[in-house]
């Protein structure tokens, strides 16, 4: 019988399923594929989509008046500007480092490699409030490095180093984490054939490397600018929040939730909810381009 598999006495676990197996071990009754579905789209609703909604809803109950007043104020405008800076220069910082690291750990054998995985790793593990503190303890006033940052008239910790710091420490691991498994799964065959054929390090890493891993690093730029947006924890601890000059997006929805102008910070909090919906369309779009081209790869293959 054409796809069915030689059965043999006690070698089940060895094996291939048929597509038929395949089929059958996932087969569920109705009732309990249709309770699965509802319990994930009422954690979905109730967890994401109502928060979402109330954002614009509480931001427009005064009018739009009220609301474009919200996002044009002074303090505003400089909390929009220094996001913007922060992301600006935490992002090309971020690529950089995580395309080097991604390569020399996926491409290369040497000493202190797992040491290398664990450091990327360790914003993940760690408080970003433990962070700023981190950075409090070096830079600031009282810190191992304040006495001689104050002899040099250099100020990082509230102001904007320690806020793009902070950034940058909280986002780095992104790209990496992004292209470590894709370029590990990709091998080295490609890279290794373009040096037998003369290629120098360089023109490999543009005509062989970067073709390959494009969509993961876009992927993992944008995973990083939406954080390097909306990070709260870390630049909260060093940025001392001065209104106007060291308050970030988030930072200033804090500020004016407190003083009670409800309207003002939902305002401002919807320009961090439409920058995650576009991140979202964003990242939809990146994940189907890089399926159609593994689609492309597996059918050329």
């Amino acid at each position: 019988m054409a796809g069915a598999t030689t059965m043999n006495p006690g070698s089940a676990g060895s094996r291939g399923l048929t597509r038929f197996e395949a089929k059958a071990a996932t087969r569920e009754s109705p009732l309990v594929k249709w309770t699965i579905l509802g319990v994930s789209l009422s954690f979905f609703a109730i967890f994401l989509l109502m928060p979402l909604i109330a954002v614009f809803v509480e931001a427009l109950r005064k009018g739009w008046e009220t609301y474009l007043t919200a996002l044009t104020d002074p303090d505003a405008l400089s909390a929009v500007k220094l996001t913007l800076l922060a992301a600006v220069i935490a992002v090309p910082l971020n690529l950089v480092f995580g395309v080097s690291a991604a390569w020399a750990i996926a491409k290369f054998e040497f000493r202190g490699k797992h040491f290398l995985i664990t450091l990327i790793d360790l914003p993940f593990s760690v408080s970003p409030v433990i962070a700023g503190l981190i950075y409090v303890l070096v830079f600031g006033a009282q810190g191992w490095l304040g006495p001689w940052l104050a002899e040099h008239d250099l100020k990082v910790i509230f102001a904007v180093p320690g806020i793009v710091l902070a950034t940058v420490f909280v986002t780095f691991p992104f790209v990496a984490r992004e292209l470590i498994p894709l370029m590990e799964a990709q091998g080295r065959e490609e890279e290794e054939a373009a040096v037998v054929l003369g290629a120098h390090g360089f023109q490999v890493f543009w005509h062989v490397t970067l073709p390959n891993i494009k969509w993961g690093l876009l992927y993992g730029v944008i995973l990083t600018n939406a954080r390097a947006m909306g990070e709260f924890g870390a630049v909260s601890v060093v940025s001392g929040h001065i209104r106007g000059h060291t308050n970030t997006l988030p930072l200033h929805v804090e500020i004016l939730y407190n003083e009670y102008q409800f309207a003002a910070a939902f305002a401002v909090a919807s320009l961090l909810a439409l920058l995650a919906l576009v991140t979202l369309v964003i990242k939809s779009w990146v994940e189907h381009r890089a399926a159609q081209a593994y689609k492309v790869t597996e059918d050329a293959s």
